[in-house]
């Protein structure tokens, strides 16, 4: 009879600014090799409204940066939004960059490219969060 390996992990996040990009490669690395998988995919997913996942470079901070100007001048926070939160421009944000991120798992590792990495994008902070990722076998 075969085992099967845990395969539903969920990350705790706390973030510290109104707008920030948390690396989850190391607690993903982790819930790879707790999950036993070798070959598959996973998926990783944020269940926040203006909260998103994204794949980018990991080499040079200053790209987080533009990415925070550039999402904030395309999104400004507007006097004229209606939401009663005051938030408007964190939902625009999460659903242009997305709720999920699917990826390769080969020979027991995440595929991404040389300069890539998986981020947690908060568009609402300071804030509690969760990730929840899902590891498949296949």
């Amino acid at each position: 009879m075969k085992t099967l390996a845990k395969s539903f992990f969920t990350v705790n996040l706390s973030t510290n600014e109104k707008q920030s990009f948390t690396n989850l490669d190391r607690d993903l690395g982790d819930i790879l090799k707790e999950s036993g998988i070798r070959d598959g995919i996973m998926i990783v997913y944020c269940p926040h409204t203006t909260g998103a996942i994204t794949i980018n470079e990991n080499a040079d901070p200053d790209v987080k940066t533009d990415l925070k100007q550039g999402l904030n001048e395309t999104f400004p926070n507007k006097e004229e939004y209606i939401h009663m939160e005051g938030n408007s421009d964190g939902h625009m944000k999460s659903s242009v960059v997305g709720a999920s991120e699917t990826l390769i798992i080969s020979d027991g590792r995440m595929v991404l490219g040389t300069w890539q990495s998986v981020y947690f994008c908060e568009f609402d902070g300071p804030r509690s969060r969760k990730v929840h990722v899902k590891v498949m076998e296949g």
